[in-house]
């Protein structure tokens, strides 16, 4: 197997100040990477910088720090123009060292680069084609490095609805919340036990490993920026620090979304320290603007929802009016609809919370639980763009009682073709629901590329949609697709009709 290669930010374990809190997550990775043989680089670039500290003890400590990692030396460079050209301007010295890094990443000289600097992550994304998917938080990197090296099997992690009194106010994943907020306890005891507050707690082998805390309030109880009758507070969002990289967060996320549009809520929103940038990234990512701060100095960031349906303007890229409005997404002209066959095994780990539909016991690698998905295919058409709606159906499956209907509806955000297995490894890291071993096994080569189709979960069907109505009220015209077939709306318009997710399409 072809080794690894990861270039670490430096920013990622040296702050700006010399009492800068190592993330806690880094010397996992670092584990991670040493056991299954994955490089780890520093860029010379990056210690250049350092030695130019003028403090000169907290440089000295810094480049202790560094030299313990290999450093990636002499990569050659294009013109300071080109690389702006490709990366963006430069006007400071430290956006010569977040390009040279980029850069480095761009001619594959490395495989991916895992910084925390959400300016390169920016740079990552503007750059055409976009490099954004092979740079990597140290929670995604975790979670990649999960996935491809480490086949232990789990229970799946399970979302489920409990009452605050039926959580363990003695579990460790307060122990952070009681340092940041002294009075938490007395919180919890009066506020989310005695009004029995409704929490979504996720599981893993029967240990609490994520937690949500919910509350309805009205506009003058939430004082939010964004009006609305209904507003749902997330009071507590917390992922136990043994399982940052299990994308929990995004789990959670997915309920707490899903949850507020069904019931015709108006605004989600919470408070957090900006020094959570992982959860704060997601929140950004999809449609949660930052609308000031409270009291105790927390960011209050807030999602409005509609229960209309959207309507892109001219040109508009569907793909980004669909995540920032998430789950809401343009399902008429001018997007496109196109049915996915997909086998009732891939279907599971696809979509595992639909795998309990199985005859058998299910027992999944956790990546199958996200919002963002990869599917890979060897399907021959090029119709698929950014923003179309995919229908994904389980296709004849051995010992399921439910096979051959429609179940979930998804939205492109891109294609690209994977032409060895490092594309493959590359393309699929942030998402992928296989280990390195199972993605050598498509054997993708130049002369027979793998699809890979990046989209998001909008919504599963319930009921999913079963073979005799899709023919009868003309989605398919006969025999089931065998491979990715595209639905003039006509087509798609049966289907959109059951979509019920608290939205017009």
């Amino acid at each position: 197997m072809t080794d690894r290669k990861l270039l670490i930010d430096t920013n990622v374990f040296i702050g700006l100040e010399d009492q800068h809190e190592v993330l806690p997550e880094f010397a996992e990775l670092l584990q991670l990477c040493n056991q299954h043989s994955v490089h780890v680089f520093v860029h010379e670039a990056a210690l250049a910088d350092i030695g130019r500290d003028p403090n000169i003890a907290r440089r000295d400590v810094s480049l202790s720090k560094v030299r313990k990692f290999e450093q990636l030396k002499k990569v050659r460079q294009p013109s300071r123009s080109v690389l702006e050209q490709r990366f963006g301007a430069m006007p400071k010295p430290n956006d010569v060292v977040d390009v040279a890094v980029l850069h480095a990443l761009d001619i594959a000289a490395v495989d991916f680069l895992v910084t925390e600097d959400q300016g390169i992550h920016g740079r990552a994304r503007r750059a055409m084609p976009p490099l954004a998917d092979r740079v990597l938080t140290v929670v995604d990197a975790l979670a990649w490095l999960r996935a491809s090296f480490e086949p232990t099997r789990v229970i799946l992690p399970f979302v489920e609805e409990v009452p605050a009194h039926a959580i363990d106010q003695e579990d460790d994943i307060f122990d952070s919340l009681r340092q940041g907020y002294p009075d938490f306890d007395q919180w919890w005891r009066n506020k989310c036990v005695r009004e029995h507050r409704p929490c979504w707690a996720a599981t893993i082998d029967n240990e609490l490993a994520g937690l949500v805390v919910r509350k309805e309030e009205t506009h003058a109880e939430a004082k939010t920026r964004y009006p609305g009758p209904e507003i749902l507070k997330i009071c507590t969002f917390k992922v136990k620090p043994k399982y940052r990289g299990e994308k929990l967060g995004e789990l959670l996320l997915k309920q707490t979304l899903w949850f507020a549009q069904k019931n015709a809520f108006d605004l989600v929103y919470l408070t957090t320290f900006s020094d959570q940038r992982a959860l704060i990234s997601v929140l950004l990512y999809y449609g949660f603007e930052m609308t000031g701060m409270n009291e105790r100095s927390e960011e209050i960031y807030e999602k409005p929802l509609s229960r209309n349906r959207l309507r892109p303007a001219s040109g508009e890229n569907l793909f980004d009016l669909a995540r920032t409005n998430y789950p809401r997404f343009v399902g008429r002209d001018p997007a496109e609809a196109f049915c996915v066959p997909i086998r009732g095994e891939y279907h599971d780990i696809l979509f595992p919370e639909l795998s309990k539909g199985s005859q058998e016991n299910k027992e999944r690698r956790m990546p199958g639980n996200t919002i963002r998905k990869v599917y890979l295919c060897r399907a021959q058409t090029n119709q698929l763009k950014p923003g179309s709606v995919i229908l994904f159906y389980r296709s004849r499956s051995e010992g399921y009682v439910v096979s051959q209907c429609v179940t979930s509806v998804g939205v492109v955000e891109a294609v690209t073709q994977a032409r060895s297995l490092d594309d493959l490894v590359r393309i699929t890291a942030k998402r992928s629901v296989y280990t390195e071993a199972q993605l050598a096994g498509f054997h993708a080569t130049k002369a027979d590329p793998v699809k890979v189709i990046d989209f998001l979960l909008i919504g599963h069907l319930e009921p999913p949609m079963a073979l005799a109505d899709l023919i009868s009220e003309g989605v398919f015209a006969g025999r089931p697709p065998q491979s990715i077939c595209k639905l003039p709306l006509s087509r798609f318009r049966p289907v959109r009709r059951r979509v019920a997710f608290g939205f017009k399409v």
